[in-house]
C-alpha cells in the first residue's frame, strides 16, 4: 500500500466520472483550486498505480509527479484563483498509465522553463517540478489545453508491459498524447 486513501474527500472536492473503453480505463475529476486538491490528486493516482501493479518506488515517482503537476496548476496556471478549476484525467491502458493535469490559466511553453540545474538557477525554485516530472515519468509533455491553459501529459509504462523507453529521463521528447475532451 502506497498511502492511505480517504474516499470521503472525493465527493467534497470534485465531480468524479469513470467510463470504460475496450481495454482502457478512464477516470476524470475536476478539482478546486485549493491546496487540499494536491493531496487528493496524489492519493487518487497512487490508488490507481497500486491497483495497476506498480511497486512502492514507482508509486512514489508517480505520486510526486502528480503532486508537482497539480501544484503547478494551482500556483502558476490558476494563480490560486478559487473560481478556476484543475482537471485531472487518468487513462489506464494495457501498456501504460497516462496522467493529464490541466489548468485554466494562460498556458506556457515548455522550452521557456529555465533549467533548474544551470548554475544561475540553482537557488531558484522555478522549473524544479518540471525537472522532477521529466525524471520520474517515462513520457512527459506540455500542450495547450482546450481550457486555454496548460495540459501536462505524462505516462509511466505498466510493470511488465514491454521494453523500457529509449531515454528513461522522460526528457520531453516523448509525447504521451493530449487528452481529448478534458
Amino acid at each position: 500500500m502506497c498511502y492511505p486513501y480517504n474516499a470521503a474527500k472525493i465527493g467534497h472536492f470534485g465531480v468524479l466520472t469513470s467510463r470504460m473503453a475496450e481495454d482502457t480505463k478512464h477516470l476524470e475529476v475536476t478539482l478546486e483550486t485549493q491546496v487540499e486538491s494536491v493531496n487528493l490528486a496524489e492519493e487518487m493516482c497512487l490508488r490507481l498505480a497500486e491497483a495497476a501493479g506498480f511497486g512502492e518506488d514507482e508509486c512514489y515517482r508517480i505520486g510526486m509527479s502528480v503532486r508537482e503537476g497539480v501544484i503547478n496548476a494551482f500556483h502558476y496556471g490558476n494563480k490560486e484563483k478559487p473560481e478556476k478549476k484543475i482537471h485531472l484525467a487518468i487513462d489506464l491502458t494495457p501498456e501504460k498509465m497516462i496522467i493529464h493535469v490541466t489548468d485554466e490559466g494562460a498556458g506556457f511553453i515548455l522550452k521557456d522553463v529555465p533549467d533548474p540545474l544551470a548554475e544561475e538557477n540553482l537557488l531558484s525554485t522555478s522549473g524544479r517540478g518540471i525537472f522532477l516530472m521529466r525524471a520520474f515519468m517515462d513520457e512527459f509533455d506540455v500542450v495547450k489545453a482546450e481550457t486555454g491553459g496548460a495540459e501536462i501529459v505524462m505516462s509511466k509504462r505498466l510493470p511488465g508491459a514491454g521494453s523500457a523507453p529509449s531515454n528513461g529521463s522522460g526528457s520531453g521528447g516523448h509525447h504521451a498524447g493530449p487528452h481529448q475532451g478534458a
